[in-house]
This record gives structure tokens, sequence and C-alpha cells, in this order.
């Protein structure tokens, strides 16, 4: 099992001491949150990105994506190509994107396209090819249905086009889907696999990994038989009342090896 976490869970933290929260843990790749208070982004020069390149190389571990803000569907303009340009440096399987559509909208159909996902089309169509575009199940597209319909107009549409998915099996799964359902509609583009522990009576909140009724083991059983890099997106950046890393990876081994 590749087993990473997005740095989402250790804001602001240094590189050394994300490298060791994964070498302590054994986990073996990361998901580098791109962003001005972070150690990842798009500013760094190229002798700063080869740098962190080869001390995550070093390390062992593996660059699931380099996690972006780009809305893929918005009106205004987004800095797509920068963080291409960053994750084809650091040697990242590609960037995470939000779809970002206008929740007015009607989405997910291949038929009628959203202005939205108009947008996205262009945006893909002209964006370089050498990385992939990691497009999360996530905002206005958080169900595989309405993901895997995009991805299937883009594969109709703009032959050649880089986009796989990163499927946030908590967002499709706080969306009525089971786990079979939404790995069955994304399985021709799916590329990372995210996982969380949430409270489905509390709103679907995050919670502590012993608090929550994420059904881990459906998720395992579901991904039986495949080799897909599954990553813990901690969002402690955005819930500081959760347990830090440092005491969650630890029981997350746990969490995945109790039937």
């Amino acid at each position: 099992m590749r087993l990473g976490f997005a740095t989402l869970g250790c804001p602001g933290a240094p590189l050394d001491e994300v490298l060791s929260l994964a070498q302590g843990n054994k986990f073996t790749g990361l998901e580098l949150r791109a962003a001005p208070d972070e150690f990842t982004h798009t500013c760094l020069t190229a002798a700063e990105r080869r740098e962190l390149r080869t001390r995550i190389e070093d390390a062992g571990l593996e660059i699931f994506a380099v996690s972006s803000y780009v809305k893929l569907c918005a009106v205004e303009d987004q800095p797509l190509e920068a963080h291409l340009e960053l994750a084809g440096d650091l040697g990242a399987r590609g960037v995470r994107v939000f779809p970002g559509d206008d929740p007015a909208d009607d989405t997910g159909t291949a038929e009628s396209p959203s202005a939205g996902e108009i947008r996205a089309l262009d945006r893909v169509t002209t964006a370089p090819r050498d990385v992939p575009i990691l497009l999360e199940t996530h905002d206005s597209h958080s169900t595989a249905r309405q993901v895997a319909a995009f991805c299937a107009l883009l594969d109709a549409d703009v032959p050649g086009h880089n986009v796989k998915a990163i499927w946030d099996s908590s967002h499709t799964w706080s969306h009525g889907e089971t786990l079979a359902e939404s790995f069955a509609l994304l399985k021709p583009w799916v590329d990372v696999v995210q996982f969380k522990q949430a409270d489905s009576q509390h709103d679907y909140r995050p919670v502590a990994i012993d608090a929550g009724d994420f059904p881990i083991q459906e998720l395992l059983q579901t991904l039986d038989g495949t080799d897909y890099p599954l990553s813990l997106e901690w969002e402690l950046k955005w819930h500081p009342e959760l347990p830090s890393l440092a005491e969650t990876l630890p029981a997350v081994h746990t969490w995945l090896s109790v039937p």
C-alpha cells in the first residue's frame, strides 16, 4: 500500500518536520499544499525547487500531488500553468485542482455542460500536457457521477487530454454514493484516492480517527487488487480542533488494519 498524507494536516510546518512525520510513521507519499505560507509555492526559484525535490526523493518519498487552489471552471484567470510547471520541477504525479463551478449551474451531464465546464474544457485544451491535472471530487463536483461525466466530456472533446481524478472518498460518500458506486464511475480516470475520518451523524464533520464512522474497510475492499496511492487528507488547517498529525498518523495504521 502506497500510503501518504497531505501537508494540509501540518499547516506551516517546515520540510524537516514533514519528512520526519512521514519517515517516522512509515508513510511513503505526500500531497504538498501549495500556498504562500508553505514551503511549496509557485514563487520558488529553480534552485529551491531542485533542493526540495532532492530532499524529498532522498527521504524515499513520492509526491502524490502538488495541491493547488486552482478552480478549473472559474470565471477568473487561474494560475494553472504555474502550478503544472512547479509539479513538473518537483517530479510530482500531478497538480490537484478543484472544479469551482457556479453552484447555481447544473453540472455533471455530458449532454449539457455548464458554462464553467466549457471554460474548463478551454483551459485543459491549452494547458501543457506533460504533467497531469488531477481533478478532485470537491465543491461543485463532489460526486463521482459529476466528475466522471466531466471526464467523459473531456475524452470526447479534448483528445489526448491529461486530466485524471483525485477521488476524495469521504466527499462522494457524504453525498450519498456508496464507495463501490463511486469507484466504478471514476475507475477510468482515478489516479489518487484520498480518505479521512468523518462523523455522518454531525453533517460529516472531520473528527479524530476513533470518533467517526467513515467505512474505511469498505474502501479497502473496494480497492482490493489495485495499487492507487492512498492519501490521508487531514484538514487541520481548516479544523484546528482535530488532533495533530503526530497523534493521527500512528492511529491510521491501526484504523486500516482493523476489520
